[in-house]
């Protein structure tokens, strides 16, 4: 038995021919895919984004209730893992995902028996180039110093065959060729791509010809869309290009099952983390925004040699965290109790449903349930998002481990607290995320409404969904602080007293249309709400005001080192209710009250 995972990231499924997508794009080989495998259409992402729904594929469990980003935990079984030492399965992992090397993914990687990394994606801290590169004002973001490493690794890869995702599959290819006579392995082919910045070489970008303009960018920030319609289409058309490139590799492994006669005795699953929004909803990206269908609902195809069903639909309701159990079931390994994933051998053979509801969501964002049909996204009551915790013995956030100032006020709670920490305490500390209550609690119905556009007021379809979303977040072992964030109960019905959906609904709709923050309507100076936040963080008094203004989680947390680069007012923009007009007009006013900054007096 033999099993092989092609595992792409940001795999926008409305961009797939086999899931509808407009004639115009180039991708024949998941058409290829499809009509060799079981194509699945309800599969839904759970814990966001990239390292969390990771979390999920090694622990067949939810993560973003108890955690924000970070590596898997002492206590948590990984199933790539479970095979090696229980089925004496080799796995191996080839991939350019550079997230599994930093601070918040460190743990995941050595859970295979080999492995292969190839640099150089999104701003990987690859080649040393101390003298800044000329870079397009039009490609620097928000990312800080991620764009400028970015333009530097590009000069390192001025062909196909020298990108990081050709690499990867190159080397996936290699392990298939070297190994085809051999039995009992696991082959994760894992590639960043379509993954932003959507750079790809000149072929790929000839499929998709378009008169245009404007200034080079295919790096767009997570926030809303403040580009031209022509600069929109120029950006979708630059992700399609990355998503041909995506494709044709796809092909390449088709062709080895071909080749190697691997369709006999070899599982193949083809998958990604989840979507992103090219402009739709007027927002680029994820993260900030509620988890729309072009975001959360992904793409999914499943060859099982044992039941060998291709060209069929499937219509049950699964999620990533069954993977991982399908995996274990395919070599013949139980699960662990802890594992809320399914494996999806009788779905795939015959669409027998594992699960009547699966939750979604990031840590600290809506938490959201779906059956299938209806999508109910539930946001904190308060603008504050509080009570909000971190759950954790590996305190790193994405890129860099927890700071003094989060610890100092955290506690171990007891190990029976959760069950699936086997008994372990666990250190518990304030967290934070940009709040969901300026988007409100949200239902839609998806068979009406596929594009989620018009948001539905019912009631009685609230509190039914309200009622899956807690059977679901017990079954998951929510911690306290959630249903406390949220306004629903731990324990007991859910009762009318617990809807949102029309309360929220009038302020919500406020918020998307009051006027967008504009930086001429505030001072400019050396201390501003122009000026970088790690530069005001830097200043004693610039930070007081913005401590007393209750930005203290910013700067003590690991979000600084995110947004640290970016201006005061662009994460008012994507922050909503934590910085409201308001307290953006009194953190201007404060920073220019300051004593003006001195000029450093040059030596005669």
């Amino acid at each position: 038995m033999k099993a092989v995972m092609v595992m792409f990231d940001s795999l926008n499924r409305r961009f797939l021919p086999p899931y509808g997508a407009a004639d115009w794009i180039h991708a024949p080989n998941f058409t290829r895919l499809a009509e060799r495998t079981a194509t699945f259409e309800n599969c839904y992402a759970g814990s966001m984004p990239c390292m969390p729904a990771r979390r999920e594929l090694h622990t067949g469990r939810y993560n973003f209730l108890h955690r924000s980003w970070g590596p898997l935990e002492p206590f948590d079984d990984s199933c790539p893992e479970m095979l090696r030492e229980q089925a004496g399965v080799h796995t191996h992992l080839v991939t350019d995902h550079q997230h599994y090397w930093e601070d918040g993914g460190a743990t995941y990687h050595n859970r295979y028996r080999t492995y292969e990394f190839f640099r150089g994606q999104e701003g990987d801290a690859w080649k040393g180039h101390v003298a800044d590169p000329e870079i397009p004002e039009s490609l620097r973001s928000m990312r800080g110093e991620k764009w400028r490493q970015d333009w530097v690794n590009r000069s390192h890869m001025p062909t196909e065959t020298e990108q990081p995702q050709t690499l990867t599959f190159d080397a996936g290819l290699e392990f298939i060729s070297t190994n085809k006579d051999q039995d009992t392995w696991f082959l994760q082919i894992e590639t960043f791509d379509p993954h932003e910045p959507f750079f790809s070489h000149q072929p790929y970008k000839d499929l998709y010809p378009h008169e245009y303009d404007g200034p080079q960018y295919d790096w767009p920030d997570y926030r809303m869309v403040l580009e031209t319609p022509e600069q929109v289409e120029h950006v979708r058309l630059e992700y399609a290009a990355l998503l041909s490139m995506c494709d044709r590799s796809l092909g390449r492994v088709l062709d080895a099952f071909d080749e190697y006669r691997l369709w006999d005795d070899t599982l193949l699953i083809v998958c990604t983390d989840h979507g992103f929004l090219l402009g739709e909803h007027g927002w680029w990206g994820k993260n900030v925004q509620p988890w729309y269908d072009e975001t959360i609902h992904t793409p999914l195809f499943i060859w099982d040699p044992r039941s060998r069903v291709a060209g069929e639909r499937r219509a049950s309701l699964v999620q990533t965290i069954d993977i991982g159990p399908t995996l274990l079931e395919f070599f013949g390994v139980d699960r662990t109790p802890d594992m809320l994933g399914r494996p999806l051998r009788e779905t795939v053979a015959d669409d027998t449903p594992v699960r009547a509801a699966g939750i979604f969501g990031a840590f600290g964002g809506h938490v959201s349930v779906t059956d299938g049909r209806y999508v109910y996204m539930r946001a904190c009551i308060e603008t504050s998002n509080t009570p909000l915790f971190e759950h954790t013995l590996m305190p790193t956030h994405m890129a860099a481990r927890f700071r003094p100032e989060e610890l100092r006020s955290a506690e171990l709670v007891p190990g029976g607290t959760f069950a699936f920490t086997k008994g372990v305490p666990v250190l518990k500390a304030p967290g934070w995320a940009i709040s969901p209550a300026r988007f409100g609690s949200l239902l839609f119905d998806l068979e009406s409404d596929p594009d989620q556009q018009s948001p539905v007021v019912d009631d009685d379809l609230e509190l039914r969904m309200a009622g899956l979303l807690v059977e679901t977040m017990r079954t998951a072992d929510a911690p306290a602080s959630q249903y406390l964030r949220l306004g629903l109960p731990q324990d007991g019905a859910v009762t009318s007293a617990h809807l949102l959906v029309r309360i929220q609904r009038e302020a919500a709709e406020a918020a998307a249309a009051a006027p967008p923050l504009k930086p001429e309507d505030f001072p400019t100076g050396p201390r501003s709400v122009h000026t970088p936040i790690r530069d005001l963080a830097a200043d004693p008094d610039a930070e007081r005001i913005l401590r007393d203004a209750g930005l203290g989680q910013v700067l003590d947390g690991g979000i600084l080192k995110m947004v640290g680069d970016i201006p005061l007012l662009q994460l008012a923009a994507l922050a909503g209710g934590l910085l409201t007009r308001e307290i953006l007009q009194k953190i201007a006013d404060g920073l220019a009250a300051l004593e003006p900054v001195e000029e450093p007096v040059e030596a005669p």
